[in-house]
């Protein structure tokens, strides 16, 4: 009886996961798509730009179209990534189909005329909100519309970055400080492999990164003769785990603090974003060089992700700069993610720790590049496994040690204010997902 029963289970196991997969399908599809136009037109922007600084002057008059455009047709999809949140959490006033035009187009727009942003914000927003249609098509009720959603959100991850584990594990561990939901962990993974394959089907390529840094039993601490473990790298890593964990508090804090303070002293909201540009674009007078500007992946010349893996590639304070700027731009009402720039301010911090402490320039780079982002929105083991879809498997150990350092001391902050805090970092208190702008605020 009981071996029939088990059998039985298996067949409603398999019913199951036949259901979600024909739910994904078209998610995955139609998401994978969008990125790859996305991409194309983000490089194609990129390049307009650089060979037309003189766009840059046009970045106010940019902002100030943003800004019309969401007030206009936008309602409540100014909230980006937080309205995809929040409407895990608590189903209610829905994620709208125009927020796919809008924070494409926008997006485009903001790297078209200098600001500093990122891509990962307008994918997984893509995805959330194709997602949310095919639930409304579907009829779902609210337990499968939130798997969809979440579905939606690691679709676009993984395929805006070419890493569909970390996509399938960031969708998850995301939503809530402390706690991972396994009851989307398949549809999601399934989600996030088919749409990183029709990405991939439209000839898009995405930026490969490598560390040829690998330890070996020679670098092993000599009095220690039987483990083959450098542990003077391990304690250069922890600390510099920590220093990245900062930086990412810091960026999460500086975004929070520029958009309260834009709010609060620009009284004409419209002249937000021309302030926001005015900086944007004077800073980098200031500093001689635009190299903090738009993605900042790849640069012939200058400061960029790629360079950072190499001995004096980066400036000591690059990380910096680019974490003032992007902060900045998203602030005053820019569009576009986080994640990118958070990748190169953590490349830089790690070129720039690695060349004070005698560490591998390309590890600490590649430790860097996770390990910030672990920490600026609280997802560790999405981190680790990014690291290992981009670098390589041979130096786990050490990003699972970065990301996990990080984590911890980036505190209990983020860049997504509609994350939830389940479980204390420092305490094993329970908060009863409460989110994180609540807890600021001592409710």
């Amino acid at each position: 009886m009981s071996i029939f029963k088990q059998n039985f289970e298996q067949v409603k196991i398999a019913r199951h996961l036949l259901y979600w997969t024909a739910m994904i399908v078209p998610v995955s599809v139609v998401t994978g798509s969008l990125v790859a136009l996305f991409l194309w037109l983000l490089e194609l922007a990129t390049v307009t730009r650089w060979n037309h600084l003189w766009l840059l002057f046009l970045l106010p008059l940019a902002g100030i179209f943003i800004t019309w455009l969401y007030k206009q047709f936008g309602k409540n999809s100014d909230a980006g990534n937080n309205l995809i949140m929040d409407e895990i959490h608590r189903p209610g006033g829905g994620v709208p189909a125009r927020l796919t035009p809008l924070i494409l187009f926008t997006t485009i727009i903001t790297h078209l005329f200098g600001g500093s942003a990122g891509r990962e914000g307008t994918a997984v927003q893509m995805g959330g909100s194709i997602s949310a249609l095919f639930a409304r098509w579907y009829n779902m009720h609210r337990r499968d519309k939130r798997i969809l959603l979440m579905c939606g959100m690691a679709a676009g991850f993984g395929a805006v970055f070419g890493t569909p584990i970390a996509g399938a594990v960031f969708a998850l561990e995301v939503l809530a400080i402390g706690r991972i939901k396994y009851d989307g962990l398949l549809p999601c993974f399934i989600a996030s492999i088919l749409a990183d394959i029709t990405c991939s089907a439209y000839g898009i390529h995405h930026t490969h990164y490598s560390i040829a840094f690998k330890g070996s039993v020679a670098d092993t601490v000599r009095w220690l003769p039987y483990l083959s473990f450098d542990f003077l790298l391990l304690a250069k890593v922890i600390m510099a785990g920590v220093a990245f964990g900062l930086v990412g508090y810091m960026f999460a804090e500086a975004v929070h603090l520029f958009k309260n303070l834009a709010h609060k002293y620009i009284v004409n909201k419209w002249l937000i974003p021309v302030a926001g540009a005015a900086l944007v674009v004077g800073i980098s007078y200031a500093l001689g060089t635009f190299n903090y500007l738009g993605l900042g992946v790849t640069n012939p010349e200058g400061v960029s992700i790629v360079n950072a893996f190499n001995p004096g590639g980066a400036h000591p304070f690059s990380w910096l700069w680019k974490l003032l700027l992007t902060a900045i731009t998203l602030s005053t009402g820019f569009k576009g993610g986080e994640v990118t720039p958070l990748f190169f301010m953590g490349a830089a911090l790690g070129n720039t720790l690695a060349t004070l402490s005698g560490a591998p320039v390309d590890l600490f780079a590649g430790l860097g590049f996770i390990a910030v982002f672990a920490g600026a929105t609280n997802t560790p083991l999405a981190c680790t496994l990014m690291g290992v879809e981009l670098f390589g498997a041979n130096n786990v150990v050490y990003y699972a040690v970065a990301c996990f350092t990080a984590y911890y001391f980036s505190g209990h902050t983020g860049i997504y204010g509609s994350q939830r805090m389940a479980v204390s970092k420092f305490h094993l208190e329970q908060y009863h997902e409460r989110t994180i702008k609540e807890l600021k605020q001592g409710k």
